[in-house]
This record gives C-alpha cells, structure tokens and sequence, in this order.
C-alpha cells in the first residue's frame, strides 16, 4: 500500500471542546501548527460529520459508503469524538472538488468534517482521497491525502484514513492500522481448547496460526510487527516458540535440558528476547540474543521473578517478584544488576507492561478479592485503577500508548474469558468482539 500528499495546504486550527486537566496549543495561519495533549481530564468528544465518499467510478461506489462508516466506527470508538447522523445534514457533499458549504455544516454544530472520494483502478486496486476540515474556521486541515491499496484491503485503508484524521486533531499517533494477538478459546471449563490467532484491532480479520493440539500462551509480537514469541507446552513443558506472522513458520528458541523458559518479551530493537527460565527449582529473568542463541542471567534470587517487560529506549526492565512476601513490581537495567521495588499498594502485582510512551506502567492487581487493570508512572506513583471484576489481566498497550487491552474472565461453573479495552483514564471500557472466547491479548505496532 503507497501514500501519497494530494494537496499542500496550509495548516490550521481546530478546536475541541474538552473538560478537566485538558492542555492545548492552538495556532493560526502559518505558526506552529496544533499540537492537543489530551491527559486524564473528562474529555467532550468533538463533533463531526463524515458523508459516504464520493464513487468517481462504476467501480469505486462498492466502497464509498463502507469506507466513511469505518472511518466513523474508528473514531467514536475512541471516545474522543461524536458523529453527527446524516440524517442531520444540510449540505451533501457531490463533488470531491466542489467548495464546502461551511454555515451549512457549522448549523449543526459540526466542528469537523471529513470529505472523501474512491476510484476503483485496474489490477484490483482502489485509491482513497480525503480531505479533514474545521468548520468554524472555514478552512482545511493540514495537506489532503490519498491511499492506493488492494480493495479487498478496504478496511486497511480505512484504518489509515482515521489513524491520520485522529493524529490531526490530537497530535498523537493513531492506533486502528494495528493487529492483536490472542489465545482463542473454545469448550468447556477445564477442557478448554486454546490456539494462537491474530485479527485488526476491532475484531476483524481473525487468522488462526496454530491448532489447539498443544496448550499455547502469552503471545507477543515483535517490534517489526512481523514476528511472534509465544509459549507452548507442546513438549509436555512450557518452552519459547518464535513464529513468523507471514508463514507461521516456527521454532523453538534452545534451552539446556531440565529447564522451563515462559513469558517471552522482545527488545525494543528486536534483536533479543527477555523471559522467566525456572532451573532446578528456581525463576529467574535471563536474557537472550536471536541470533547468536547465548543468553545471560539478568536476576539472581531465591524468589520467582517473571515477567519482564524492556523500556521503550531499551535501558530498563520492568517485572513481576516475591521477594518481598507477595508479588510485586521492579525495575532493574536491562544489563541485570540492582532492582528498585516501585509498587507499594495493597493486593498482589503482576504482568507489567512498559508504555509505547515510556511514561507509565501498566499492570494487574489482586486486591480484596477483586481483579483490577491499573496503570503507575515509573517510579511507582500516581497509581490508578482503571477496571475491577472477578478476574481482569494481561494488559497490553495500543501503539500510541493510549490505550489498554486485557482478558477478562466471567465466573462460575460457565466462564469464560474475553478481551476488552480501557482508555488510560478508565473512563472509555468496551468489549472486543472474537469469535470464541479469548485470552492473552498483544497489540501490534502500527501498521504491523
């Protein structure tokens, strides 16, 4: 798929109307252009109008209508934005070259207006253009773009054009051009069948990449999006499998005899794995090099260390120990050395996640019999809860590091575990659609 600027046009403001602890840099004509810090205040999500695209062939009018409603679904999905119906309309868009109607658009109180057109081309291909303006002040945003991909890769394109919307309003990255892994589940409690697969971010797209004849857990995904490490007990034990996404060619990484390796992370560069290696009775966090094979113990206790998770610069690990009675969170160098606790709240903490941004924390907490999502800075302060059920855990962090995916599991004889999602304020939770029942979420890179 190829991006390419449509047009150049000057950059320009727009506004949100947002609550609480909300910082923003405005700017017109030709000074810096907006920059939106959005923090964990209550945010008013702007409202905008996105009309069906315009077909500018037979070919392009199968995808017009798809293609606006994903770019809506995209962004409502987020929290941070309000469509207004078509229904409510005045001006209808019929020309992608036609002059916007502004005071038609600004009637109904649209700050944002998203313009767009498709062309179906030969070999199969469809090109999108698209256009984002700000109603009040009458005047596009930034330059218009367009896409040029395979159409029965709509969806991707669509994701492309929200991620770039989302970025012009809020100044961060977006996250919708992205893949999850998971375990899927299927049968019974205590008989469940697991296997690896891999879909968009909002469900779609599941391609399973192993069968369910080995229990299979904690998948990730490498930094190049391309690559996976997972767990398997294939071998009666768990051991570290890396998979090509591509092929879902796999081998297992090489453990000296009597030992078990689990909870596999990638380093930011991708050159080397972080994992819990349990040795003749004992845990600890080694380190190991992809293509040489030699690893490095990085942790020496008698208490079980596991896992780990690197900073986003590489210099730091992040990870679960006992070693002070109940399991909580440290951070050493990546090297191994000294580890400094960082959590010092009531209940249990497990599976830290280091953000994309390098600021936060993400992990799980057991506290009174209740099962919580939560999110620390580094040091281990400002801790916030985000979710609270019977049993909610594995967070794992959107590419922009604004938002969390976790497994969340119903009780009784008839659970069953489902991914669900949390913005970092805990005001934004929703269900992920799967086919089955799902564990062990990992989000992908953008565009991985």
């Amino acid at each position: 798929m190829k991006m390419m600027r449509y047009f150049d046009k000057g950059m320009l403001l727009f506004r949100l109307v947002l609550l609480a602890q909300l910082t923003f840099f405005a700017t017109l004509g030709t000074a810096a252009p907006l920059r939106l810090e959005i923090t964990e205040g209550v945010v008013e999500p702007l409202a905008f109008a996105a009309p069906a695209f315009i077909a500018e062939n037979a070919g392009g009018a199968e995808y017009a209508s798809q293609l606006a409603e994903l770019v809506v679904q995209d962004l409502t999905s987020s929290g941070l934005f309000r469509v207004i119906p078509s229904r409510a309309h005045i001006s209808k868009i019929t020309s992608f070259s036609s002059p916007v109607q502004f005071s038609d658009w600004m009637a109904i109180n649209a700050q944002a207006l998203i313009a767009g057109a498709v062309t179906a081309e030969a070999g199969g291909q469809i090109t999108v253009k698209f256009r984002v303006y700000d109603v009040f002040a009458g005047q596009e945003m930034g330059q218009g773009l367009q896409f040029t991909g395979r159409a029965d890769g709509w969806r991707r394109i669509a994701h492309k054009v929200a991620d770039v919307v989302y970025s012009r309003i809020t100044g961060e990255t977006g996250y919708f051009d992205s893949r999850v892994v998971f375990v899927s589940e299927s049968g019974r409690k205590g008989a469940r069948k697991k296997r690896l697969a891999v879909m968009d971010y909002d469900g779609e797209n599941v391609q399973y990449l192993t069968d369910s004849s080995a229990l299979v857990l904690a998948p990730r995904f490498s930094p190049s999006g391309d690559k996976l490490l997972y767990t398997s007990y294939e071998s009666g034990f768990p051991r570290i499998y890396l998979m090509d996404v591509g092929s879902a060619r796999r081998r297992v990484l090489q453990n000296s005899s009597g030992t078990m390796s689990f909870a596999p992370r990638f380093s930011p560069d991708g050159s080397s794995v972080v994992y819990s290696l349990e040795k003749g009775g004992n845990t600890d966090i080694y380190i190991m090099s992809l293509s040489s094979g030699k690893q490095r113990r990085l942790t020496n206790s008698p208490a079980i260390e596991t896992a780990p998770s690197f900073s986003p610069d590489g210099t730091q690990v992040v990870f679960e120990s006992d070693r002070s009675g109940d399991p909580q969170l440290y951070v050493m160098p990546a090297r191994g050395g000294s580890a400094k606790r960082v959590s010092f709240g009531n209940g249990r903490y497990g599976t830290p996640v280091w953000s994309p941004r390098g600021d936060m924390i993400a992990f799980t907490k057991q506290s009174k019999g209740r099962f919580h999502i939560g999110v620390m800075r580094v040091d281990g302060s400002q801790e916030r809860l985000l979710t609270a059920s019977f049993l909610d855990e594995g967070p794992s962090w959107s590419p922009n590091g604004r938002v969390i995916m976790f497994a969340r599991e119903t009780q009784g004889a008839n659970a069953a575990s489902s991914l669900y999602s949390v913005d970092v304020s805990g005001r934004n939770l929703k269900p992920v659609r799967t086919p089955d029942g799902a564990s062990d979420p990992a989000w992908s890179p953008l565009g991985g």
